[in-house]
Order: structure tokens, then C-alpha cells, then sequence
């Protein structure tokens, strides 16, 4: 039966470079403050969409369709990379 290979039996498969803790935690931050504008903004976009009759053209459909993309991914990736910058590694496991 063939043997399930992993990242840690190919050591070259993705090579590592040392990176400053400051530059991980800078980067954590940024993607904080992004992922929280992201957040919001879109939020209000969508909710004044749903407010606003006058809103509701065809046209303006394309808009919310794009807000609420934009809406979930900084809901789902933000928190993630932001933790991962913290812990300066991959946290999630080989699943995640």
C-alpha cells in the first residue's frame, strides 16, 4: 500500500526564512485593522442596501453581491491570519 507523504518528509518542500518578530506582529496588526474595516464597511454597505428602496436597482446588485464576498472573507480570514501572525507559525494543523 503507498505510504501517505507529509511537508516534514520533504524538508525542501517549503523553505522557512527568519523573519523578525516585529514584522509578524506588524503584520498582525495591519491584517487586524483591514479585516475589522472590512468588516464594518461592508456591513454597512449591505444593511443600506437592505434599508434603501432606491438602492435596489439591477445594477446596484452587483454591488452587494461584491460587498457580501468582500463581508465573509474578512469574517473568515482575518481572525485566522491574524492568529497565525501572533503565534508566528501555522496553528491550525495539517488539516486546517
Amino acid at each position: 500500500t503507498p505510504q501517505k507523504m507529509t511537508v516534514q518528509d520533504v524538508p525542501s518542500a517549503f523553505p522557512t526564512v527568519d523573519v523578525p518578530d516585529h514584522a509578524h506582529y506588524t503584520i498582525g496588526v495591519v491584517i487586524l485593522i483591514v479585516g475589522i474595516t472590512g468588516t464594518l464597511g461592508n456591513f454597512l454597505v449591505i444593511y443600506a442596501f437592505c434599508r434603501s428602496r432606491s438602492l435596489q436597482t439591477p445594477a446596484n446588485i452587483f454591488i452587494i453581491n461584491l460587498a457580501i464576498s468582500d463581508f465573509l472573507m474578512s469574517i473568515t480570514q482575518s481572525p485566522v491570519f491574524f492568529t497565525n501572525s501572533l503565534h508566528k507559525r501555522w496553528i491550525f494543523g495539517e488539516k486546517g
